[in-house]
């Protein structure tokens, strides 16, 4: 598949880090470091502005080894980038640890991954079918 991309950035395109990666690393394109400190959150940009096809979305998760090592998360995670959208795509960091982290520029700080998706239609209904699970919710299938 080929997506459109202006790339305003200092960096390269993101690419896929090995050959059956689902995610391209995007990179902070920032002018000075920033600093995160506990619990705080900052909107990084990426510089990268792209045109996706109709029923595609741009998924924005987290990078496993800063979320392991240094407790960096995606605050709206998955964030998504919708088709429609032609703005800069950012990346909406929290650092949950309890030290400061500075995001340097260059420095990778989330993967996109692209993901097809459907758009509904509802169908008003009085009674849904029944099944095992039933209204069964949060933790009710690890019941004996």
């Amino acid at each position: 598949m080929k997506i459109k991309v202006i790339n305003q950035s200092k960096h390269t395109l993101p690419e896929y880090q090995t050959p059956l990666a689902a995610g391209l690393d995007l990179r902070a394109n920032i002018d000075e470091p920033v600093s995160l400190g506990p619990l705080e959150r900052k909107l990084i940009g990426t510089g990268l502005f792209i045109e996706l096809p109709a029923g595609y979305e741009a998924q924005i998760r987290p990078r496993s080894g800063l979320a392991f090592k240094y407790g960096l998360s995606v605050l709206n995670t998955p964030g998504t980038v919708d088709a429609d959208y032609r703005g800069e795509v950012k990346v909406l960091l929290v650092n949950l640890s309890s030290e400061t982290f500075v995001v340097q520029d260059g420095e990778r700080i989330a993967q996109m991954v692209i993901a097809k998706h459907e758009q509904i239609q509802w169908d008003a209904t009085e009674n849904l079918s029944e099944t095992e699970r039933g209204a069964g919710g949060y933790g009710s299938t690890g019941k004996s």
